[in-house]
């Protein structure tokens, strides 16, 4: 059995039940998979919850899910924030700012089912328009220029390609890239993610956050950031995307590594069944 990523809503629900109102139990397992993700940083409790908070008082401010926040609800909630009879400091703005940038881009990892090396190696012009989807800006597309190579060859490059199912991290990057990033002052820094030091973000800080988030709250040890993926390729191919299609999007060499990866939901299987059912006996075909 495929682990489930660790911001998938279904750790987070309860099995075989169908949710009237999913957007809510949606919005708390993302914040959970966050959580887990800062603990493999070594992130204590103390910096954790305080970041888990504002996350929540940023979601109640604007009174939307995170997939819905606007460049301008994050600029109306920092001067919400610095106004008042009890206006924040500077410090504490930017350090908002950067506690939601650690949100977004965990965010980010699953909306392109990117490796974390691949993830941290992306820079900014690697966001790229696609002409068939212009509504998704330049986030339409994310070049990977630095895939996982084959033994005694270079770096593999790839071209992933947002599904409208992952719409939502268009307007989630938008914030970060306008309004956000330019706050941490990276000048001419590449990187699409920098750190508050105006550093790349490295393969081995997003690892261990990651498990310093899943230790705090005492997960299965055999999650790792990885399963993200695992989450990516089962939701495409539930979302019914073409397995080639799968196979290019997460750029594995042959259809046997990503079926591997693969583990859809009971769910998915007796949707697949009833449609053969219905395809093969037509009207005959009863439901009840």
């Amino acid at each position: 059995m495929v682990a489930e990523a660790p911001g998938s809503v279904r750790l987070a629900l309860a099995p075989n039940v169908v949710l009237l109102n999913p957007e809510p139990a949606v919005s708390s397992a993302m914040k959970e998979g966050w959580a887990r993700q800062q603990s493999a940083r070594f992130l204590q409790a103390s910096t954790i919850q305080p970041r888990l908070r504002l996350i929540q008082r940023f979601e109640e401010f604007t009174g939307l899910y995170p997939w819905q926040w606007t460049p301008a609800d994050g600029e109306a909630f920092i001067v919400h924030l610095r106004s008042g009879s009890k206006p924040i400091q500077l410090s504490t703005a930017r350090a908002y700012e950067v506690a939601i940038e650690l949100f977004v881009e965990f965010l980010t990892i699953y909306a392109y089912g990117t490796r974390r090396t691949e993830s941290s190696k992306v820079d900014l012009v690697d966001l790229r328009r696609h002409r068939k989807a212009p509504q998704f800006g330049t986030a339409g597309s994310m070049t990977v220029r630095y895939g996982k190579s084959s033994k005694g060859t270079p770096p593999k490059r790839r071209t992933v390609l947002l599904v409208p199912e992952m719409d939502w991290v268009v307007d989630v990057l938008d914030e970060w890239v306008h309004e956000i990033r330019p706050r941490l002052s990276p000048d001419r820094h590449p990187a699409l993610w920098v750190t508050e030091r105006v550093g790349r973000m490295s393969p081995r800080s997003i690892n261990e956050a990651f498990v310093t988030a899943r230790q705090d709250a005492g997960l299965d040890e055999d999650l790792d950031l990885h399963c993200l993926r695992h989450s990516y390729i089962t939701h495409l191919t539930e979302f019914g995307y073409p397995a080639r299609f799968v196979q290019e999007q997460v750029g594995h060499s042959h259809a046997s590594t990503t079926a591997i990866y693969m583990g859809v939901s009971d769910e998915y299987r007796n949707q697949l069944l009833e449609a053969s059912l219905k395809r093969r006996l037509g009207d005959d075909w009863d439901l009840k």
